[in-house]
């Protein structure tokens, strides 16, 4: 202004006060665009986030794309279309998906609806120790694919770790037993233990037991084929192994002896059943995807068998749409009279807790979790618990990872299809989890601190 009355001016001061307006235009219209994720870029795999963009032009269409690669360099990716608010800014936690791999207000979507970029890959955690890292991207709406490499608008890393501050992850090598303890970061702990056994396909996954010791829990994850020296094929079990497991965990000064819940997901459901059934101090017992009959191999304990489930391979079917075998047709019915699969649940004492999805394309699981509460019911037993989850695939996993419609297995050496519509199968994970959590928390007793032993 003093260089205006200087001049004595007015085209100058005219020209001068537009290229202020200009500036000053450009500094707020042309704000860098930003992508966050909070409350921190870090978290735990199964604790929600918010994704926010800022910076956009008024009502600007973008595609937020996210991709992760897992521990065996497989990559996965989600892609969705949304349109920024009067602001500039889209909240995931607020925000409508206008199209693509989710849509409508999903503030997880990004993560829950990734898809393998080849396909019949499965999203699993191996090392504990590493962080999965997300890298989420916004893109100019044109350059929004998933195999687009455009560069983005802005994008952030996400880091989601399995291993939280203070859990102690301690391998298991004792006698015949393989697998890892995961006690939580209490400094003078006494917390809600259980014992986390596996699906069918053998191995050591650690994703799950590992995350409830960041709740509080002391977990055991306890593998039995396909592991180290274990057998590498699932033909004969002993239970007298699992006894052997759960006397070891027992022994650790940080677990109840007598308050024990296990924990089975598939194969380990039924495997879960039975160690209630047989073996004593299990009090609470989850079986997630599971038949209430033992299935796949004989078990043998002291001297008795129990038999396998009958299967028929002639009786394996091929699902018309995406020519994936599906095994629904292949197992005996557990409700035959003369079947000798079935687990004695009424022999045990514990709690049970059954979860199932409807649209289970390997065995028909919510029927199972029925037929299994009666069973307990018409032999005097309390009544158990029961979450039969519609649109919901065999591979209830804890929140947020992936759902998985099919995928290679290396057991039957052939793609199988798992079942399930992504939406209704991310929210069944959420809810199971929640309730598998208070179920353990209701039966097995709340934290304490232990003394001795």
């Amino acid at each position: 202004i003093v260089e205006c009355l200087k001049r004595k001016s007015a085209v100058f001061c005219f020209h001068w006060a537009w290229k202020r307006f200009l500036h000053v235009g450009t500094r707020v219209t042309m704000s860098p665009v930003r992508v966050q994720v909070e409350p921190d870029s870090k978290c735990l795999f199964d604790r929600p986030v918010t994704v926010k963009v800022e910076g956009l032009s008024p009502h600007q269409p973008v595609a937020l794309r996210a991709t992760l690669t897992g521990d065996k360099g497989d990559v996965f990716a989600s892609v969705a279309r949304y349109q920024a608010d009067e602001r500039g800014l889209i909240d995931l936690s607020q925000s409508a998906s206008l199209g693509g791999d989710y849509t409508g207000v999903q503030p997880m979507g990004f993560l829950w609806a990734l898809k393998p970029l080849k396909p019949l890959r499965r999203l699993m955690k191996r090392d504990m120790a590493t962080p999965f890292t997300v890298h989420i991207a916004v893109h100019g709406q044109a350059a929004g694919s998933v195999e687009s490499s455009a560069p983005p608008l802005a994008s952030c890393l996400h880091e989601r770790s399995f291993l939280g501050g203070g859990v102690k992850r301690i391998p298991v090598r004792e006698g015949r037993i393989r697998g890892t303890v995961f006690l939580p970061p209490e400094k003078c702990p006494f917390p809600t233990s259980l014992i986390d056994l596996q699906r069918k396909a053998g191995g050591l996954l650690e994703h799950r037991g590992c995350l409830l010791a960041n709740h509080g829990f002391a977990t055991m994850v306890l593998a039995y084929f396909g592991f180290e020296d274990l057998p590498q094929n699932l033909e004969e079990l002993d239970l007298e192994y699992f006894e052997e497991a759960l006397h070891f965990f027992q022994a650790l000064p940080q677990v109840r002896e007598n308050s024990i819940g296990v924990l089975g997901v598939s194969k380990g459901a039924d495997l879960a059943l039975s160690m209630a059934s047989f073996l004593s101090g299990i009090s609470a017992v989850v079986s997630v995807s599971g038949c209430y009959a033992n299935f796949q191999c004989h078990l043998h304990y002291k001297g008795t068998t129990l038999a396998a489930l009958r299967f028929s391979p002639e009786k394996i079917t091929v699902d018309q749409a995406s020519g994936l075998l599906r095994f629904c047709e292949a197992y005996a019915d557990p409700r035959d009279p003369g079947c000798q699969a079935v687990v004695p649940i009424e022999r045990a004492s514990a709690r049970f807790l059954f979860v199932a999805g409807e649209d289970d394309q390997v065995w028909n699981a919510s029927l199972f979790a029925s037929e299994a509460a009666k069973r307990l019911i018409s032999h005097g037993k309390e009544r158990p618990e029961v979450l039969i989850f519609p649109g919901t695939g065999h591979l209830i996993e804890p929140p947020y990872f992936p759902h998985c419609h099919s995928s290679f297995h290396k057991v039957i050496n052939a793609p199988l299809l798992w079942g399930g519509q992504a939406e209704s199968h991310a929210f069944a994970q959420e809810e199971a989890w929640r309730r598998i959590r208070q179920f353990f928390l209701d039966n097995l007793g709340a934290a304490g601190c232990r003394q001795s032993k």
